[in-house]
Order: structure tokens, then sequence, then C-alpha cells
């Protein structure tokens, strides 16, 4: 009998976990890394934020709270839903986790049942696919193109679509890709979960503040208020609000679906922390205007990368328009040799050549379901940023 069980054999670690963790290990041995391989903001949280969070604690908010979600901060988020999306919620149609990704987990293990298929557009996040196969379910990879920067097109959902589609997770910005859809792209992708009542839709819209170039970002229950029943809307503070160690993630959607999963969090962790809750109900009600003023740097840091990485030997990178990621091919690169005599076979060779010669780590884009490419998170010191860019050119001008 094995110790392990069969739903964890289904599973492997996170390949973006993975990557970090050896980074930090080659740092620690004394080795010069460039690590741009977490999507994490380096800018700290806003003060305000801190300062909730410390007058939490002198309140003495330190107990055990709602399994859920304190009622204050389900107030803020429903309030959030319709200040910035137009969509309306009633506290028990919301749920708050210890992160998105326990948000994401709850609403899958809840309802997938073995044989169920989720429809997830490559490339993905690398979290996705793991998470529904430890529920039994089998998550089927929708692909995107290049050449579409790897948007899904209605025609390739479509016929992804079967009997046995539970869900489609949807994501934009995207991680990796920082694909963002319009409201016209997005209609074409409402238009068709219209006609197949039997699959749910959980947005993923952990970046919805992260946007450049005046884009508009929209949600799809918002596209498409049809939909609205059979949409869980996920979001949270990690990102835009600089807050990923506090660990809040929320969603809302239909109050079935949201007791389902508050169900699952009570025999698990329970409430996320109580601190942390306070922290985000000032993050969402208080000032918003730092946002703007760490796009405008993001936005800076993703010009200098899309430029500089065009100008390296065999890649090709569209510019995104959210996140903070880029997702560049490196199909050019394919088959041509280290001046070590190693032979660049897949674009797993090329992340692991380069972090080898060059010291920049950088997440292969096969993790994410979508390759010969590879994704930079560009959250992080913009003289990092050049560093790193000269050094992936150097890498890209020495291969033969």
């Amino acid at each position: 009998m094995s110790l392990i069980s069969s739903a964890l054999k289904r599973i492997k670690p996170s390949q973006t976990i993975a990557i970090s963790n050896k980074a930090r290990e080659l740092k620690a041995a004394g080795r010069d890394i460039i690590a741009l391989s977490a999507g994490e903001p380096d800018f700290d949280t806003p003060e305000n934020i801190k300062e909730a969070a410390i007058a939490a604690i002198r309140r003495g908010e330190t107990k055990y709270t709602a399994v859920d979600g304190i009622p204050e901060l389900k107030a803020a988020i429903c309030r959030k839903f319709k200040r910035e999306n137009d969509l309306d919620y009633k506290p028990a149609q919301v749920s708050v986790g210890t992160g998105g990704k326990q948000v994401l987990f709850n609403a899958l293990v809840a309802t997938v049942d073995a044989g169920d298929e989720v429809l997830i557009p490559a490339p993905y996040w690398v979290s996705y696919p793991d998470i529904v196969e430890f529920c039994g379910g089998k998550p089927v990879p929708v692909m995107t193109t290049i050449e579409d920067n790897f948007k899904l097109r209605p025609e390739v959902l479509e016929a992804a679509i079967t009997p046995k589609t539970k869900w489609l997770i949807f994501n934009s910005p995207s991680n990796p890709s920082g694909a963002a859809y319009s409201f016209d792209e997005l209609k074409a992708i409402t238009d068709v979960l219209v006609k197949y009542p039997q699959v749910w839709i959980l947005t993923d819209d952990m970046y919805e503040h992260l946007v450049y170039d005046d884009f508009k970002f929209v949600t799809p229950a918002q596209v498409e208020p049809r939909l609205y029943n059979r949409t869980l809307t996920m979001n949270g503070v990690s990102k835009a609000y600089c807050m990923t160690g506090w660990r809040i993630g929320y969603a809302a959607g239909p109050e079935a679906l949201i007791k389902a999963m508050g169900t699952l969090q009570s025999q698990s962790t329970s409430n996320p922390s109580s601190i942390a809750q306070w922290a985000a109900l000032e993050a969402l009600d208080g000032p918003q205007d730092f946002i703007a003023a760490n796009n405008k740097v993001f936005k800076e840091r993703r010009d200098l990368v899309v430029s500089m990485l065009n100008q390296a030997k065999g890649l090709h990178c569209p510019k995104p328009e959210g996140a903070f990621y880029v997702f560049p091919s490196c199909a050019g690169t394919i088959g041509k040799t280290t001046p070590g005599g190693v032979t660049i076979a897949t674009d797993e060779d090329f992340a692991t050549q380069l972090l080898e010669a060059e010291g920049v780590a950088v997440v292969h884009g096969s993790a994410f379901g979508l390759g010969p490419a590879f994704r930079i998170s560009y959250a992080t010191a913009t003289s990092d940023l050049e560093e790193a860019c000269r050094r992936i050119q150097r890498f890209c001008g020495a291969l033969n």
C-alpha cells in the first residue's frame, strides 16, 4: 500500500516556484543570478494598508473570523465589483480565501468530478491543470498562437467544447503572456459560451488593474450578463496592491457555489488571516492612486524588455497589454548549440543553459503549456532588467 495518495500522484510541484527556488540556491552559493521567474511586484505594500493591519492588531482583531471572510471585507468586495465592474453581488455571494490560488482550488474541488473536462487556454498559469488533475478532472488545453497575440479564438473555443465540459478557466490579463481581451474580443468568446449552458466560467482577474496604453479591462459577466449565474469572478489584492505575502484572494458568484466553497474551506484552512483581511479592506476602499504610478514604471519596463529581447538573435517578443510578463518565442534558437557544445533541443534546454551560462533565471514556456518560448517577469528593478536582457542577447548571440 502506497503512503502517497493517487490524487497527489496526479500533480507535480509548481515549476515557477521550483525555478525561483533554484535561483535562490545559486545566489546563496555565490553565483551572480538575476531571477526573472517570480510573479511578484518589487514595490512595497502601500503605507496606508500596512497601517490598517497594525491598527487591526492593536484593536485585537487577532481571533478566528467567519470561515470565508469578515462581513466588512465582503461588503468592500461587493462595492469593488459594483464600482469597477458594474456587477451586483450580495455578501452571501462572496468568498474570501488565503490567496487567489485557494479560491480557485476550492471552486474546482467543490465542483469537478472524475471525467469532467476543464478548458484551459494555453499558455496558462502552471497551477490550473494540476488542480484539475488533483480533482480527477481532465484539463483540456485550448491552443492560442503568437500570431494572435496568445488570445483565444472563438471558433477554437467552440471546437473544444464537448458534453463533458464543466468549466472554462479564463485569465485576462494573462499569466504568462500578458495578453488582455478588449470588450469586442471578449464578446466574441462570451457569444460562444451562451450557447453551451453546461459550461461554467471561472475568470481569473488577478491582473485587472495592471494594464497599459489606455487598455480598458472588462470581465466576462460584465460583457455578457446572461453568463452571470454560471460565472465565478475571482480576484485578489496580491498583484495590483503589492500584497503577495498577505495571502488574500476573493471571488463572487452564485450563492450555492459560494456556500460549497465555504464548506470545503471550513475543513481545510478555515478563515484567512484576520489581520490580512483588515489590510485588504483598506486596500479596496482606500486610495488607489499608487496603482497608476506603479503602472507607469511597469509600462516603461515592459517597453524596455520587449525592445531588448527583439534585438536578441532568434527571439521574437510580442508586446502584451497587461500583467507584468512577456512571453517571447525562442523558436529561432532551437537546434542551435552553445559554445560548450550543448544543443538547444527544447525551451527547457534554453532556460537551463541561459541560467548556467549567464545567471538569468526564466521559466520555460512548455511549463505553461506552449513552447518553444519562455516567460520573463519584469516586476523587478529596471537596472536588473537591462542587465538581464544584455545577458540574454549575449547568450543568444553565442549560439551556433
